[in-house]
């Protein structure tokens, strides 16, 4: 038992003490109610308590609001997914009490507040529902009419008290989220927390307590994707940084412009999109690397800018957290619709290496892989993520920093002469020297977007533009030879292979791993690297039957996602299919395992 004054007075009260292994607690309401808080305070709470954690959130994408969920898995062991069932469902409305009562496991409980939801009798034999007030006793803990802004604290103390979680931690998250604000407004708070957590919760019949999580050899860090993918690419040395407000890159974008002038740096929001992609080439050309980003739109507006960089050989980091699409789309969904304009998206032949991180932490590393990339190979460098990603909260082991942040000044060291296309470079990998470098033989380079001999300058010459256009896949496809060949998730060889990237590898992973329990022959592979492709991955498909690439994103004309689409066009492997959705929401384990089941049967 817990010294957790909590579970002591849950003895007091003959209240069950039952030790959990993990939970899923969904919590839906509308998007002016503050769940998302409630939710991240737990998965913050998860992290210092060196639990798993793993999160899930809709939000409306109007600005007038609407229905929005926060789901969140705490775990003493490994967390893979969000959850495909809750534990706990909080109800604040009708609406979320009907619309999300579905994903309650059989036998979880409903919390609901009692002044907006009518339990369904038939559902009471399902579930074990507790009515709180909620709306009603946060107003009478902290008075006035600020229930709207309270009552998410109030169920947070709930919730608290539900899991025997520590309530003296949460009252510091309390705190530290209402630091500098008038100290009237954290009492506030702490006055709501404290009436949730003393509600007397008397049709509970017991208080969970989780399992000591297993100790670990690091401090943890907790943040969602986009945080991971700043701080990533401040750690990678960038200094500057040029973008244009747009869901759900914003989050980043906003980082960057208070995190950056810390480190002598700069982010400059622009006038619009083409702006933005514009102004980070010209400091990228200034030498060091500089980024720019957006969502799906606002990729196509800078796809010109794109290819220029491509043609002038400028290292660039462009990320892309994409969202539902075409135009305007779901803005606040989960799609992985832009591969094919992250790979292809430009007139002419314009290659360029783009990037897929797995999870949250994954974002951080890749940000200093994707400018160690544009360095080397003097290329743009899309890193494609997406609303899963970017808004999921997860906790992992506190990066060393030491060892990984990196200066990237330009080296100014004066050259004898200097060719910064080079057409005897080895695989074609050249780099500029920056400008203000001192050329002793005084023959100083251009840059322009017109097709070059050796120094720049712009030429007509048809074998010119041969070599210029080889010498520029030539060296991607050096890339593509040094990069790590992925593993196997499970044995290298079966039936079923599934394969993903981005925010599909937990959910591909955790079915595998109910698949194999279940006596399945089923592995999971999960690809980083989009263009170029690692070598070798013909050897892992040929030791599976079925190959099932598994994406948000449409089946399109043929029955074949984009990432499919290009492993059917790269080895020209029949048994490479498709297993797509573009409902908006992440992948489910059972809706994975239930269309793969529908695959085999059709064969």
């Amino acid at each position: 038992m817990s010294d957790n004054p909590t579970a002591d007075e849950a003895v007091s009260d003959n209240l069950k003490v039952s030790k959990i292994h993990e939970a899923v607690i969904r919590i839906a309401g509308n998007s002016q109610d503050g769940i998302q808080s409630i939710g991240g305070f737990l998965a913050r709470l998860a992290g210092r308590s060196e639990q798993e954690v793993m999160t899930f959130m809709t939000i409306p994408s109007t600005i007038s609001g609407g229905p929005s969920i926060f789901q969140v898995r705490l775990s003493s062991g490994e967390v893979l997914t969000s959850g495909d069932e809750a534990d706990v469902l909080m109800a604040f409305y009708q609406h979320s009490y009907d619309n999300h009562v579905d994903f309650v496991k059989k036998d979880g409980i409903i919390l609901y507040d009692t002044a907006h939801v009518e339990p369904d009798p038939e559902l009471e034999k399902r579930f074990r529902h507790i009515g709180c007030p909620i709306a009603e006793l946060t107003v009478e803990a902290i008075g006035g009419t600020a229930k709207d802004k309270g009552k998410n604290i109030f169920a947070l103390g709930l919730v608290a008290r539900m899991f025997d979680l520590d309530s003296e931690r949460l009252e510091g998250l309390i705190a530290e989220r209402f630091k500098g604000k008038p100290e009237s407004v954290t009492e506030t708070a702490l006055s709501a927390f404290h009436a949730g957590h003393a509600y007397p919760l008397t049709t509970l019949a017991e208080i969970y307590e989780f399992e000591e999580p297993k100790a670990r050899d690091c401090e943890q860090v907790v943040a969602n994707g986009n945080e991971a993918l700043g701080y990533g690419i401040l750690a990678a040395g960038v200094r500057f940084g040029a973008g244009y407000p747009i869901t759900p890159w914003s989050d980043i974008m906003e980082l960057l412009r208070r995190e950056l002038p810390k480190y002598d740096g700069m982010f400059v929001q622009c006038e619009d999109e083409i702006a933005a992609v514009s102004m980070a080439i010209g400091a990228s050309w200034g030498g060091r690397v500089a980024i720019t980003g957006s969502s799906g739109p606002g990729i196509a507006l800078k796809g010109e800018a794109i290819g220029w960089a491509v043609m002038a050989e400028i290292p660039l980091l462009v990320i892309d957290v994409q969202r539902g699409g075409p135009s305007t789309g779901m803005p606040t969904n989960v799609e992985q619709s832009d591969l094919n304009i992250a790979c292809f998206g430009g007139h002419g032949d314009s290659p360029r290496v783009v990037l897929a991180p797995s999870s949250v932490e994954d974002c951080f590393y890749t940000a200093i892989e994707a400018v160690n990339i544009a360095r080397k190979y003097s290329t743009p460098v899309i890193i494609l993520t997406d609303q899963a990603i970017a808004t999921r909260i997860e906790a992992f082991g506190m990066p060393k920093l030491k060892e990984i942040c990196q200066d990237i000044s330009p080296d100014l060291t004066p050259r004898d002469d200097h060719k910064p296309y080079d057409l005897s470079a080895p695989d074609g990998i050249t780099q500029h020297a920056a400008p203000g470098t001192f050329i002793k033989s005084g023959k100083y380079p251009v840059v322009t977007g017109l097709e070059h001999n050796e120094m720049g300058h712009p030429s007509g010459s048809p074998k010119m533009h041969l070599d210029m256009t080889a010498k520029r896949h030539n060296k991607l496809k050096a890339l593509g030879r040094d990069l790590p060949k992925p593993e196997a998730y499970g044995p290298d060889e079966g039936n079923v292979l599934l394969v993903g990237w981005g925010s599909t590898q937990g959910s591909l992973r955790e079915a595998t791993e109910q698949a194999r329990k279940d006596g399945d022959s089923i592995s999971a592979l999960t690809i980083r690297h989009i263009n170029p492709l690692p070598e070798g991955l013909e050897n892992i498909f040929s030791g599976f039957n079925h190959v099932f690439v598994v994406e948000n994103n449409d089946g399109g004309l043929y029955g074949y996602g984009q990432l499919c689409s290009l492993l059917r066009a790269r080895f020209c492997d029949p048994k490479i299919e498709g297993i797509n959705k573009t409902d908006g929401l992440t992948w489910r384990v059972k809706d994975v395992l239930a269309r793969v089941k529908e695959k085999l049967e059709e064969k």
